[in-house]
Parts: structure tokens; sequence; C-alpha cells
């Protein structure tokens, strides 16, 4: 074999190698149930917040202490703690993507991914004048 042919296998092998790690980064949707079998195992879990519990957050006794409810689409529910300043906009949510860790009967979340879709909705009445007023 020529040397250019060895140092082209090298590279592919190389290229296939750090495909192969970066696939272990990839991750799923996950339940509360499911999050709940894989104690201490970083998962991601989509869920509503649960407006019939209270919000715990005081920012001035310890503004890195968040703590709220939350209810999947399968209709479980559980605590999540979360160790960083309250998001803006949490209340208002229709949705949040939750990163972290089942600890017991408590999610210990590490990042929080705010979902509105009423953001990207068009306002049909807005719309419609809008393209009144271009004809």
């Amino acid at each position: 074999m020529k040397k250019v042919h060895i140092i082209l296998l090298i590279v592919i092998a190389a290229a296939i190698g750090v495909l192969i790690s970066m696939t272990g980064d990839l991750s799923t949707y996950d339940t509360l149930a499911s999050a709940r079998q894989k104690q201490g195992k970083f998962v991601h879990v989509i869920a509503k917040l649960d407006r019939t519990q209270p919000i715990v957050y005081d920012a001035l006794k310890d503004p890195n202490y968040l703590s709220f409810f939350v209810v999947d689409s399968l209709g479980d529910r559980t605590q999540v703690i979360y160790h960083e300043p309250k998001p803006a906009d949490l209340e208002s949510s229709d949705r949040l993507v939750i990163k972290g860790r089942m600890n017991g009967q408590v999610f210990d979340c590490k990042d929080i991914l705010l979902k509105c879709p009423s953001k990207y909705k068009d306002d049909k009445h807005q719309v419609q004048q809008q393209l009144n007023a271009k004809l």
C-alpha cells in the first residue's frame, strides 16, 4: 500500500471514532416514569408547569433555589429543584423541557428550556388588518 492510502485509512478511522463518540451525547425525551427508573442518569423531560402547586422562589433569601411542580404528557407529577435564578416567563410558558437527573422522587434540574408557542402564532385579526391595508 502507498503512504497516501494508509494516511487516508487513518483519517477515515479517526472520523468514524469521532462520530461514534458524539452519538453518546444524543438523547431522547423521557417521561417522568422512565426518568424515575433511570435514577441518577441525565435525561430530558417535556412537561407542563403544574399551576395548582406554588412556585417557591425567594431572590433575597436564596437566588439560586427554585422549586416547582411539573406534569408530563401522561399525567405524572413531580417536584423540580433548580439551583439557578428563576427563568423569566416561567409562569407564562406553555411547555418546559427540563434537563437533569431524578433523585428519589425529586427531579434535580440542571437546565430549563421554555417553550412558548403563542409567541409564534399569528394574530388573525392583525393579519387581516395588514392584508386590508395593502389592498
